[in-house]
């Protein structure tokens, strides 16, 4: 039995949403830009990293130092990625010295769903949802026992297994897995690239996650849930003997409780921390290795009061951000900020109006977004939508503190954004238009000389002197012709920096991804087609990177109702390209696995 059809690319009416409002909705009462990527589709997929499956989404870009374990940057809309704020389960993860999420660190066997959500959403998630916000779920329990296991092999000595086992009742739910990968990769650099080393620089990640829910009683549930993760990724570093690596932990863990305080009333409380631990070893002496360590505390309470068809939530939110550093004492600091937030949305009939509000204080000061959105519904599945919003980022520590870079009077950059869609649904056919306009001002750059030149500094800084445009239009759609699926997205954007009229280095001004799937009895193939434009690895526009175009092919056969055979070819034309500048990538490779389901 084929899975049942779930287009990553274009989110069916039917589906429901969590991240765009943060609470349940269905995707047709949306305003916002939504893609959800479904468990089938990830599982069809066989996607070797959550990096390699978001690249084939609308409006997201990747750049990545060599392998899947190598650092990555994930750009929505062609923002930065440390304007994209990253959940997992609800939890903020991320680095506050770069400000960006570990996407090498997080494991893709645990995933359940992701939701990924276009344009500023900084009134519901606060600082750096600029870009948008990329929510990850992992599995959680239904009622009944399930397990799940699965093994395979592939190109570059890569060796994957993992097993996952749910269930419960009425009163208790619980989920639990755990998984390990491992490849012997490839080179991570080319020749004449700095710290070239022709070895091959792979990688192992070992990862358990957990979710047990109770029914207190009716409308009434607590529960506890963690994710821990482990990274050891090689990398050049000129040549030696030494093994120069990553090792990279990535936790997080929280407890959570909703209550239905009256029929119309749904408050939800959670506790939560997580942890982005990063240790560099250049040699086997201890003066080889430095450490840098994030932890982020957070309690949120959400207030969800629905009259009738309308909702009103209250929101309010405290984050505290510590670092520890081996290198410099300078980033050993902390900040906390507490957020306050209301949203409204207003549903009569074909109208939908959403309205929002918040402020953030922290050490960097007092910041206050806002957002109005209207939506419309023609009738027969076609709707239209206006929106406006503004956003910010706030400033990572090492644009704050780091020795000689950081400049402790650098101010949040921010975002106003504009953007109009057109959505046709009709179940068969799915189609998605937008364009979308966000203007970013007080863009921390690094500048050369510093213009803060106190202490007799005369080298780079970080600095609030620029600002950028980011700008495009997207299309996507999805249909399904019998047996056969087809799905499809275009964008054309112009992220550009506004003073110098240069492009945003390692973002394209046009990609696209293609994909076809077709069941036959017990039997499921498909390709797909990802496709970019050159683009440029420095701010300068010096340093070009070509365009691309990977076609990756798969099947599945269902060897019986529990049994599943998953072979892959990535990369099928052998295509030579580069993610950044003399940095290597995977030729062609194959993967072939086994997936065992009990229910």
């Amino acid at each position: 039995m084929a899975a049942p059809f779930a287009c990553a690319d274009s989110t069916s009416i039917d589906t429901v949403v969590v991240t765009a409002t943060r609470m349940p909705q269905r995707a047709a009462d949306l305003i916002a830009q939504t893609t959800v990527i479904h468990a089938e589709e990830i599982a069809r997929s066989g996607a070797g990293s959550v990096a390699d499956l978001l690249q084939r989404q609308g409006g997201i870009e990747i750049a990545r130092n060599g392998s899947a374990g190598a650092s990555t940057s994930v750009f929505l809309r062609g923002a930065n990625s440390n304007q994209v704020v990253v959940l997992l389960d609800g939890v903020r993860i991320g680095s506050s010295t770069s400000g960006a999420a570990s996407w090498n660190a997080i494991p893709l066997e645990a995933i359940d769903r992701i939701e990924v959500v276009y344009g500023p959403l900084g009134t519901l998630y606060g600082a750096d949802a600029i870009g948008g916000v990329i929510q990850i779920f992992t599995r959680k329990g239904d009622a009944g026992l399930a397990a799940t296991a699965a093994a395979g092999a592939g190109s570059d000595a890569t060796r994957q297994a993992s097993a996952h086992l749910s269930g419960g009742g009425h009163a208790v739910r619980y989920a639990f897995g755990a998984g390990h990968e491992e490849s012997d990769g490839f080179p991570a650099t080319k020749p004449g690239a700095f710290g070239y080393n022709p070895d091959d620089d792979g990688y192992r990640r070992s990862s358990a996650h957990g979710r047990v829910a109770v029914a207190l009683a009716p409308g009434h549930e607590a529960g506890v849930q963690f994710l821990h993760s482990r990274l050891r990724a090689q990398y050049d570093s000129g040549a030696g003997s030494f093994d120069t690596h990553n090792r990279q932990d990535l936790n997080t863990a929280s407890v959570f409780m909703t209550n239905a305080v009256l029929p119309n009333w749904r408050s939800s409380v959670q506790l939560a921390r997580s942890e982005d631990k990063l240790g560099s070893f250049t040699s086997a002496a201890a003066s080889g290795a430095s450490r840098i360590d994030t932890r982020q505390d957070e309690l949120s309470w959400q207030n969800t009061i629905t009259l009738g068809a309308d909702m009103l939530q209250l929101l309010y939110g405290h984050r505290k951000e510590e670092v520890e550093a081996s290198a410099t004492r300078a980033l050993g600091r902390e900040r906390s900020t507490n957020s306050y937030a209301a949203a409204y949305a207003l549903r009569r009939e074909r109208h939908l109006v959403d309205i929002s509000a918040r402020q953030d204080r922290s050490g960097y000061g007092s910041k206050n977004t806002g957002a109005a959105g209207y939506g419309y519904h023609f009738g027969g599945g076609l709707r239209a939508t206006a929106s406006i919003g503004t956003s910010f980022r706030a400033p990572t520590f090492n644009e704050l503190y780091y020795p000689g870079y950081g400049v402790e009077s650098n101010r949040p950059e921010r975002g106003r954004n504009a953007e109009l869609g057109l959505r046709y649904d009709s179940r068969a056919i799915q189609f998605d238009a937008t364009w979308f306009r966000n203007r970013l001002t007080d863009m921390i750059v690094t500048t050369a000389p510093c213009p803060d030149n106190r202490g007799g500094r005369t080298g780079s800084c970080a600095y609030n002197v620029a600002s950028a445009t980011l700008e495009g239009v997207t299309l996507s759609g999805a249909t399904r012709l019998g047996a056969l699926r087809l799905r499809g997205s275009l964008d054309w954007q112009d992220p550009h920096d506004n003073g110098t009229s240069k492009r945003l280095a390692r973002r394209s001004d046009r990609h696209a991804s293609f994909g076809a799937d077709y069941t036959a009895g017990a039997l499921e193939g498909g390709a797909e087609l990802v496709l970019s434009g050159a683009r440029f690895d420095d701010a300068a526009n010096l340093r070009r990177l070509g365009g691309y175009g990977l076609l990756n092919l798969y099947a599945t056969w269902r060897i019986d109702p529990e049994l599943s055979l998953l072979a892959r070819v990535n990369n099928a034309g052998d295509k030579d390209y580069e993610l950044a500048r003399n940095y290597g990538t995977g030729g062609r490779s194959w993967f072939a696995g086994l997936r065992y389901r009990l229910r």
